[in-house]
């Protein structure tokens, strides 16, 4: 049985309106049991889709995300009002519509020393989300894009065995493409989480999508597939 769910969409519109709608089946969830859920971010352009059909849905829907933290799968190491910051996307697309607490909101500081930003984005995540034996915070769930080359959050193919098995929560990376430097969550705790969403969106990702998705596939997106019981795949490139 495969450990992965793949839903193909027809265009990237009805894939952000399809995750959007499907989030919030469990944001109303615990907002009836008044359960605090701890979910992570990611950037890019169909993040931008994804979190405008979010808060669009969310006020039609009387749903809001009260009972969420919100964390990142990974930023960049800019300031929050940096075009490139994936903060700055999230809060013009998704907090502010929906008027989100600060409180709620667990940005990494970007234009901090990246390591010492790691390690403080590491504090705030285990300080709310209870970890699991290894300890590894158990985010509820992370959703991710998949890069050209199949990376995620900003875990990118190439880096060496030693980096790749880091158990760092967050770690600085220097990444292939600009910016560079980046911080990101580790694989180890993304393969904690219990929910992992990826929204795999964009011309020419159908290849490396397939071996991402075969059993002997080297991308990063297939690293964290192989490592978990049960992955969900949104994409409008097969």
């Amino acid at each position: 049985m495969a450990n992965f769910e793949l839903i193909s969409f027809a265009s990237d519109d009805e894939l952000a309106q399809a995750v959007a709608t499907a989030w919030l089946q469990p944001m109303a969830s615990a907002n009836r049991a008044a359960v605090t859920q701890c979910v992570a971010l990611s950037g890019g352009r169909i993040a931008q889709k994804f979190f405008s059909s979010a808060a669009r849905l969310a006020k039609a829907r009387q749903v809001l995300p009260d009972g969420v933290h919100f964390f990142w799968a990974d930023e960049r190491c800019v300031p929050p009002n940096d075009v490139e910051s994936h903060f700055r996307l999230a809060h013009g697309q998704l907090f502010a519509p929906l008027k989100i607490s600060d409180d709620h909101i667990h940005r990494i500081r970007g234009e901090a020393p990246p390591d010492f930003a790691a390690r403080e984005a590491e504090a705030e995540v285990c300080r709310l989300a209870r970890p699991n034996r290894e300890g590894q915070p158990v985010l509820d769930l992370i959703f991710l894009g998949m890069g050209e080359d199949g990376h995620v959050a900003s875990l990118f193919p190439g880096e060496p065995d030693a980096v790749r098995s880091s158990k760092a929560v967050y770690r600085a990376v220097t990444a292939a493409k600009p910016p560079p430097q980046r911080i990101t969550l580790g694989y180890a705790a993304i393969v904690a989480a219990r929910e992992v969403w990826v929204l795999a969106s964009g011309a020419g990702k159908a290849a490396v999508l397939r071996e991402s998705l075969a059993p002997s596939g080297q991308t990063p997106l297939a690293r964290v597939v192989q490592s978990r019981q049960r992955t969900r795949i949104f994409s409008d490139v097969c």
